[in-house]
């Protein structure tokens, strides 16, 4: 089963990690989902994939009404993002998915109507959760063309997707990273593989090296906290990526 743990919380403003299932199959890739909550409406960030689901779903029924699910976010169009849209729609029709723009008419395949989606244009946009700003970043090429992270400047915390992402053995099952050098280890080859542009890489890591992070929350593997979040920026920043093999 998915587990539940609060990250982040200011009054009714909070945020949910639901992280991973040693349960699931071992041929899916092992997801973190985030929820914000803000007035008693929530978000659900890259809400997963329909395999998935029940565990999912489960898991933020003890945390919240599914149906006050006002929206979901998806970084990018990958199945293990969102082809748990159709799922998720049925407790809410009316809940809106923000998306990138390039991907509007290819996650309906996953299911929704054409007023499902708001496309998020190339240079970002704010996102209203019930009055809570947040803000679509930009993110292209690490590893979609159309890819966008979010970002909470109230509460600090930065959900970043693909980007931060390891893939860790099952010993290493912690919640956030406690040693950044042995966790980098898992996220090496990952990122040289699915991050396709070093040019993007270097505007991603000038850019969010100038926010106010104190967590970088990516969609696999464990929570960057604190000094970890600039380690990471700073690693990301000398690797060299889209390298296949080697």
């Amino acid at each position: 089963m998915k587990t539940t743990s609060t990250i982040f919380q200011d009054g009714d403003h909070k945020w949910v990690a639901i992280v991973r299932d040693p349960a699931r199959p071992n041929h899916l890739i092992d997801t973190n989902e985030y929820l914000i909550t803000h007035g008693g409406k929530g978000l659900l960030l890259d809400p997963g994939g329909a395999e998935v689901f029940p565990a999912v779903f489960s898991a933020l029924s003890s945390e919240f009404d599914p149906t006050a699910l006002s929206a979901v976010f998806a970084s990018h169009q990958d199945p293990d993002i969102c082809s748990s849209l159709a799922l998720w729609l049925e407790f809410n029709p009316s809940m809106r998915c923000y998306v990138s723009w390039l991907w509007s008419s290819f996650i309906p395949h996953f299911g929704g109507t054409a007023e499902t989606f708001v496309g998020i244009p190339d240079e970002g946009m704010e996102i209203s959760l019930n009055g809570l700003s947040l803000q679509a970043i930009p993110a292209h090429y690490l590893h979609s063309s159309g890819n966008f992270h979010l970002y909470d400047p109230q509460a600090k915390l930065f959900f970043s997707g693909d980007v931060g992402a390891a893939l860790l053995p099952p010993t290493q099952n912690g919640l956030f990273v406690e040693n950044f050098d042995t966790h980098i280890r898992h996220a090496e080859a990952f990122h040289r593989r699915w991050m396709g542009s070093n040019e993007a890489k270097r505007r991603w890591c000038e850019r969010v090296a100038q926010m106010n992070i104190d967590m970088l929350c990516p969609q696999h593997g464990a929570i960057y906290r604190g000094a970890d979040v600039h380690r990471f920026i700073n690693w990301f920043d000398g690797l060299q990526v889209g390298i296949a093999g080697g």
